[in-house]
């Protein structure tokens, strides 16, 4: 299983110095991605753009948004954007898209929420329709109508987190809709979780103001937060154990020792 790292772009009082030493460090590092979420009403850095500045400071790490929502974008400037990041980062790039949960996204970007689900597979459809990209393209959540888009148009499963048996158990879910739509092969499956090892305090504080919109949910993703090493130990083999192809573990707070810590756990 392969491991990598959130960039900082959705953690308040971040600036743009802050994401390109977290790029740098992640690949001196030896990690193997650099991922990046997406929301509109919050204080963050557009995905898109966070991954073109990283591409342009390393060399090897893959790039990836986990997810990007994508019907807050049409289609063809969804495409647009991939494909510009898949470009200038010499083919790094892996497309993860999902529908997202916030309505205030929606508002922001104009777009009725009511029709995001169709949009997406409107959007997958065309992104497939263009035989020039070679971008591996994940889609996340957990309806049935989600996992039948993945199993339609992706090459893989972007899972929202929680602890191994989550993901087990949507990745369970996942391999049926992939072979019910008559897909050779298996879907990718990436994962994801939360580091706050630096500052656990602040760590769970910034994840119950990032998922308030969940209600008394977000308390419970704020406790799942990893605070040690041998918590992050133990998340790495229960996910491996589970089937996951790639985990990604995100950021909480601005310390670049987190990156160390997760290097040591590995």
């Amino acid at each position: 299983m392969k491991v990598g790292i959130g960039l900082p772009n959705t953690v308040p009082a971040r600036d743009g110095g802050t994401l390109l030493d977290w790029a740098r460090r992640a690949e001196a590092a030896g990690l193997a991605t650099l991922a990046v979420l997406d929301r509109l009403r919050y204080d963050s850095v557009d995905p898109f753009i966070a991954l073109t500045a990283a591409a342009a400071v390393t060399e090897r790490i893959g790039l990836a948004t986990m997810i990007a929502i994508g019907p807050l974008r049409s289609p063809g400037v969804l495409a647009k954007q991939a494909q510009s990041v898949h470009e200038v980062s010499g083919g790094r790039f892996t497309l993860g898209l999902g529908i997202g949960a916030r309505h205030d996204d929606y508002a922001a970007a104009g777009v009725d929420p009511s029709t995001r689900g169709a949009a997406l597979s409107t959007q997958l459809a065309a992104l497939r329709a263009d035989g020039e990209s070679s971008m591996d393209i994940l889609v996340g959540g957990s309806s049935g109508s989600a996992l039948a888009r993945m199993a339609r148009y992706a090459d893989g499963y972007a899972h929202g987190g929680g602890p191994p048996r989550a993901f087990a158990s949507a990745a369970t879910k996942a391999r049926a809709a992939w072979y019910d739509h008559g897909r050779s092969g298996q879907p990718v499956l990436w994962g994801q979780g939360y580091l706050a090892v630096s500052d656990p305090d602040r760590g769970r504080d910034y994840l119950s103001d990032y998922y308030a919109f969940t209600g008394p949910f977000a308390d419970k993703i704020a406790a799942g937060a990893l605070t040690s090493v041998r918590a992050i130990k133990d998340y790495i083999r229960g996910y491996a154990d589970a089937g996951c192809d790639e985990l990604i573990l995100f950021p909480t707070t601005l310390d670049v020792a987190d990156i160390d810590r997760l290097a040591e756990a590995i």
